[in-house]
């Protein structure tokens, strides 16, 4: 008999700084290239690469005008830590509302980020807060980037394997905007100012004997992780004393095209499914190259990620918050009697490497 955790509520949390991506883009491009002649051309080439990320708009975790007198990497980690803090908190209450626990009832906080640093970690600072037991484990992640949201869920779902008694909280919390590197003029650098946004999220799951309080799915059913070959400067960070620089390949949707459709296959057909039987799919968005690559390599309807795309351009990419916001999104507009049946979340991130979870509705 197949063993199942079940997702009982999710929920993302964003900072109060909202503001068109015309905005951001003039106040980066300032902060990069200033108002050097010289720098015309790569201005341009900045401008042209935010109107073609798909972004609308996004939050931040400061006001814009703070960006270009933001100080090093201290500085900048001192706000990751403060506004993390009270993003996560509020997160994480928020959720276990919705799911009608206590935060007493938490056995396992897996908190993941990949844009600031703290010892002792995010959970450890809010857990008196919280109200959280003073013997909750504790599992901070770092390193995976974007693919964490899916690899989250993926490892406590292992975990409630062997503790389907146990209630287990996922904590997101990604402030990407102080990463921005003002001395950089790269293309992937350019390319991350245009792309990502700030916010945290939230999932509480629930173990298999847990579940029986909780009827509405989805259920977590099976996991993979893939780790690509030769691929570790696909997307990651240079880290020195200016923060974290952003490794960007311009080939990310080619390994989506290469690898996806036959993990997915394989992961699937060990389920005795097929691509066609699955009728909901939560993919992080990546970007509108990656999200076309998605739909390219598994054969997608094109508004299979539609919820993907929505969320890319009103908030950008949350790293590994975002799959979590757009798992948020398709659990809100789901139905009570929608029809049943399989779903796939996945999401890609630094390794190069993927994370494929598959629901049952």
């Amino acid at each position: 008999m197949i063993s199942v955790s079940r997702i009982v509520a999710a929920h993302t949390v964003l900072p109060g700084h909202v503001h068109r991506q015309e905005e951001i883009t003039d106040v980066l491009a300032d902060a990069v290239f200033g108002d050097a002649p010289a720098a015309a051309p790569r201005r341009e080439v900045m401008r042209r690469l935010h109107a073609a990320a798909g972004v609308h708009t996004r939050h931040l975790a400061l006001p814009l005008d703070r960006y270009h007198d933001l100080g090093g990497f201290g500085a900048a980690n001192d706000v990751w830590i403060d506004v993390g803090r009270r993003l996560g908190e509020e997160a994480v209450a928020a959720a276990l509302a919705k799911a009608g626990l206590a935060p007493r009832d938490v056995d396992l906080v897996l908190t993941t980020s990949v844009t600031g640093l703290a010892v002792p970690s995010l959970d450890a600072r809010i857990a008196s807060r919280l109200g959280l037991r003073d013997d909750v484990k504790r599992m901070p992640m770092f390193g995976l980037g974007c693919v964490a949201g899916a690899a989250g869920i993926a490892r406590i779902h292992d975990y409630l394997q062997g503790r389907p008694d146990d209630v287990a909280v996922l904590l997101s919390v990604e402030l990407c905007s102080l990463t921005f590197q003002r001395d950089d003029t790269s293309t992937a650098n350019l390319v991350g100012s245009a792309l990502f946004g700030d916010g945290a999220a939230a999932v509480v799951l629930v173990g298999e004997r847990r579940a029986a309080a909780h009827e509405s799915p989805p259920r977590v059913r099976a996991t993979r992780s893939r780790l690509y070959p030769d691929s570790e400067r696909i997307m990651g960070w240079d880290i020195g004393a200016s923060g974290f620089r952003l490794v960007l390949a311009p080939t990310v949707a080619d390994i989506v095209d290469t690898y996806l459709r036959d993990d997915v296959d394989a992961f699937l057909a060990a389920q005795d499914l097929a691509v066609a039987d699955v009728g909901t799919w939560i993919a992080h968005p990546g970007g509108p190259r990656v999200i076309e690559a998605i739909i390219r390599a598994l054969g997608l309807k094109p508004d299979a990620l539609d919820v993907t795309r929505r969320s890319l351009a009103s908030l950008g990419n949350l790293s590994s918050s975002s799959v979590l916001h757009v798992l948020q999104e398709t659990l809100a507009a789901r139905e009570p009697g929608a029809p049943t049946g399989p779903a796939v979340l996945l999401a890609m991130g630094p390794g190069f490497c993927s994370e494929l979870v598959l629901l049952d509705w």
